[in-house]
């Protein structure tokens, strides 16, 4: 947000709010963005075989691993499931690239 500020011209000063200013450079909101991202990723992984590193490091976690006390963070795929029900999507759409790419575009304003 410091950048599109300074690009429109304004300062925390000023008290413009981000979705103005968002507005008026015609840019998404990153928690968006970075959900894109997040599900563009996890599409790639879920196309690759089944014995391809990447899909047995990734999607295929040892649950018998102990750990910490207090609140677990939160894994990569904890993330992409909370992402997926949030955006109403089914992980069996990822195999359709045409399909997938329509399901998790986040337009320019």
């Amino acid at each position: 947000m410091r950048m599109l500020r300074w690009f429109c011209g304004h300062t925390r000063r000023d008290r413009v709010r981000n979705e103005v200013i968002r507005d008026r450079v015609g840019v998404a909101p990153i928690e968006e963005k970075l959900t894109q991202h997040r599900l563009r990723w996890f599409g790639h992984v879920q196309r690759r075989p089944p014995e391809a590193p990447v899909r047995n490091g990734v999607l295929e976690r040892v649950d018998n691993v102990k750990r910490g006390r207090g609140r677990h963070k939160l894994t990569w795929d904890e993330s992409v499931k909370r992402d997926l029900k949030d955006w109403n999507i089914s992980k069996e759409i990822a195999l359709d690239r045409s399909a997938w790419r329509l399901a998790i575009n986040v337009p320019e304003p």
